[in-house]
């Protein structure tokens, strides 16, 4: 089984999403701040990581910096949900060393097929 690991700040939103995806067998750990995303990042393997770009303790892109500094073998995949949907911060949060991004407000089936994308992208 995908092991993801999600940090987002919104409880609502947070229990959404964790429920689609264990919906669909996924293994979901939850964060609500940065502080609590890295301290899980760093004790679990993750197949994916999902963050807020705005959280408490840590940001969504000092959370990136902090995984990718810290990387020393296989490459994270991330993917960062965001409110902030301009083409410059969309293009600030890539250069940072997300992976993938979606906007804010997104359906849950929206996000679902982006998830099952890049985890099947994985396996190739």
């Amino acid at each position: 089984m995908k092991r993801i690991l999600l940090a987002e700040d919104e409880e609502v939103l947070r229990m959404l999403i964790v429920d689609t995806l264990e919906d669909e067998e996924y293994i979901v750990d939850e964060a609500a701040d940065g502080g609590e995303a890295l301290d899980l990042w760093q004790n679990h393997p993750y197949d994916l990581v999902i963050l807020d770009y705005m959280m408490p303790v840590f940001t969504g892109l000092e959370v990136i910096e902090k995984i990718r500094h810290a990387e020393t073998k296989e490459r994270t995949k991330v993917l960062m949900l965001s409110a902030k949907n301009q083409s410059y911060e969309q293009k600030e949060i890539l250069q940072t060393g997300a992976d993938y991004f979606m906007a804010k407000p997104f359906s849950p089936m929206e996000l679902l097929e982006l998830v099952q994308g890049i985890l099947h992208d994985e396996t190739n």
